[in-house]
């Protein structure tokens, strides 16, 4: 979420800080900022701080831990709070995070965590049991509470904290996921004053209390999120005094400050293009880490939008209604075509929904079963669909008009430029007519279910119960006024037994191949089709940053990681000490002003943004 979706129900007019187009952590480079003015250098603020900044290509939905969905926002809850269990850098494996210890009763229907009790809140207060039941209760009572990681609670039957350090999770039937609640716990003494969880957005008062490695300690929409090291972290202090994130809608500008040293690290959008990449190759001070990515790239189709309540809504186009017209499309979509010429081999073929950096989940079709590229198969299937083409060569729908699909994409992220194009070509010549309609914000069409197709595509993590949960009938908006969790508007039964199924089943070996059978039917359904799973592109200055571990420890990315390891490690160039925390594969990020500026940026989304593709964690 990684951050989270689950069952959410929202008012229409849930307020959020929405931090418009990319975020990027930055700290005040050379570029002038409303709190500074003076261009320069990216180097240690003037009053000796180590700052280091981080351009990015995302802007923040809310600071809230309660709404944030985005993985920009839910990288910076997971510097400011602990959660129960953390990801272990090396190798994904669950390890103490808030608690130091868990063990299930023997039916597996109750879970004793030991809360560690070296955790302070950074106003001095001792973290406790009790704020972990706290917000767990929360979030089980109150929907606006539930909105971002609700999923993860609905099969509680009661939780509670018969001392500070002793916290009791109660099950209605058992749960594979309790080792992997990715849920930053707050302090209940701080969050117990908050009276409308929806429109909460923790962006008024600063510093705002945690008890992660780093404390958020300054904000301003559009402009800049700062956090500043929590000296009194319970695993070691940060080596950064700051760390700022830096928006930038135009992401060349982006590459062009890390060049400058403007800014110390750059993440892209959410990775850099392979021209930007290969820009930076042999650059003085400057290098590229490419690893295996933890995403997949994905072309979503309107399977009809509708709620709970079962009214249905949005205008997609019904010819995508029947399963022969999805799979068409997919068999008309040169994948090899995708990996070589947009992404440049710094990508891997897509086929399941978990991407091979997942082992364990990964699935791929059989031979049989592959929608392989097929351009005459796929005009063959839109014959027998009864969508055939007219004496001008275009397809017409049942109602005599040709078919033109209208393709959502994001506005910042020039692979879904490049993919659309071809689409136009290759869809084109089944008859078929593409329009691209990329926005700065796709949430509000998405939302409101107006579109036909769009690109799509989501960080999976160790665990992937919550990738999962966003396609089942439970993940639909209760009415479509109101916000789900749902990521395409997907509801199936055969898709939810299964859902169900390995919800509950620890056996490892057992659950995965459940998994693989729901990445099966999403597959043959054909709302989802994986085009690619991008490699993480990321660059960074040597100058600036000694070591930084990356995440798996061996081929792994920095920036959105399952876990803080990154920011946390990362040891300043000009240090006299190595650090006991950093990786010694790790690659290096930059010091920087201290506060991270999000360049260029529209005003505040009065809506809750959508987290779609590069914005989730």
């Amino acid at each position: 979420m990684g951050t989270n979706d689950q069952k959410r129900s929202l008012p229409h007019g849930l307020r959020l800080v929405a931090l418009a187009g990319a975020a990027a952590l930055t700290l005040t480079a050379t570029l002038a900022t409303p709190l500074d003015p003076a261009p320069r250098q990216a180097r240690a603020a003037d009053d000796g701080k180590k700052v280091l900044t981080v351009a990015v290509a995302q802007s923040v939905d809310s600071l809230s831990p309660f709404l944030a969905v985005r993985l920009l926002s839910t990288s910076i809850h997971r510097l400011m709070y602990e959660y129960l269990t953390n990801y272990d850098p090396k190798d994904n494996h669950a390890i103490p995070g808030l608690a130091t210890k868990w063990e299930p009763s023997p039916d597996k229907l109750t879970w004793t965590y030991t809360i560690r009790s070296n955790s302070a809140w950074s106003d001095g207060q001792q973290a406790t049991a009790q704020d972990a039941a706290w917000t767990f209760n929360k979030m089980m009572t109150d929907t606006g509470a539930a909105t971002a990681n609700g999923s993860y609670v609905g099969n509680f039957e009661k939780v509670s904290a018969p001392s500070p350090t002793k916290l009791v999770i109660e099950l209605k039937k058992p749960q594979a996921t309790m080792a992997a609640l990715d849920v930053p716990i707050v302090p209940k003494h701080v969050w117990e004053k908050v009276s409308d969880f929806s429109e909460f957005n923790n962006d008024k008062s600063f510093p705002v209390v945690g008890n992660g490695p780093f404390v958020l300690s300054g904000y301003k929409a559009d402009s800049y999120v700062r956090l500043k090291a929590n000296k009194t972290f319970w695993r070691g202090s940060p080596k950064f005094d700051e760390l700022v994130f830096r928006y930038y809608k135009d992401q060349d500008a982006a590459v062009s400050a890390l060049r400058k040293g403007e800014v110390s690290f750059v993440a892209g959008s959410p990775s850099l293009t392979p021209a930007q990449a290969e820009s930076l190759k042999g650059a003085d001070d400057i290098q590229v880490n490419d690893a295996p990515g933890r995403r997949f790239y994905a072309l979503a189709t309107n399977p009809g939008a509708k709620a709970k309540n079962g009214e249905k809504f949005g205008d997609g186009h019904p010819s995508l209604l029947d399963q022969r017209v999805r799979n068409a499309l997919f068999r008309a979509v040169d994948r090899e075509a995708i990996i070589d010429k947009v992404f440049r081999g710094h990508a891997v073929e897509g086929e399941g929904y978990i991407p091979p950096r997942f082992q364990d989940y990964f699935w791929k079709p059989s031979a049989d079963q592959k929608l392989a590229y097929d351009p005459a198969e796929a005009a063959r299937l839109l014959d027998r669909a009864g969508y055939k083409k007219n004496g001008d060569g275009k397809r017409v729908g049942k109602d005599g008009k040709p078919i033109t699909y209208r393709v959502l994409c994001h506005a910042t992220d020039p692979n879904d430029k490049a993919v659309g194009k071809y689409l136009q070509e290759w869809w084109g010549e089944l008859g078929i007519g593409v329009r691209l309609n990329c926005l700065d914000n796709v949430t509000d069409p998405w939302l409101a279910g107006k579109y036909d197709l769009a690109f799509d595509g989501w960080s999976v993590n160790p665990d992937p119960d919550f990738v999962l949960s966003i396609h089942t009938c439970g993940a639909l908006p209760a009415t479509p006024e109101e916000t789900g969790a749902t990521d395409n508007f997907i509801c199936d039964k055969k898709y939810d037994e299964l859902y169900a199924r390995q919800l509950t089943e620890y056996d490892p070996a057992k659950r995965a191949d459940i998994v693989k059978q729901m990445e099966s039917r999403l597959y043959d359904l054909g709302y989802m089709n994986v085009m690619a799973y991008p490699n993480a592109v990321e660059a960074f200055r040597t100058d600036q940053i000694k070591s930084i571990t990356t995440m798996p420890a061996k081929a792994g990315n920095i920036y959105g990681q399952d876990g803080y390891w990154s920011w946390w490690s990362a040891v300043p160039a000009d240090s006299d000490g190595s650090s006991d925390n950093a990786s010694s594969t790790g690659v290096v990020v930059g010091v920087v002003a201290g506060v991270v500026v999000l360049a260029g940026l529209g005003a505040f989304a009065a809506m809750r943004r959508r987290a779609t593709a590069e914005e989730r964690e």
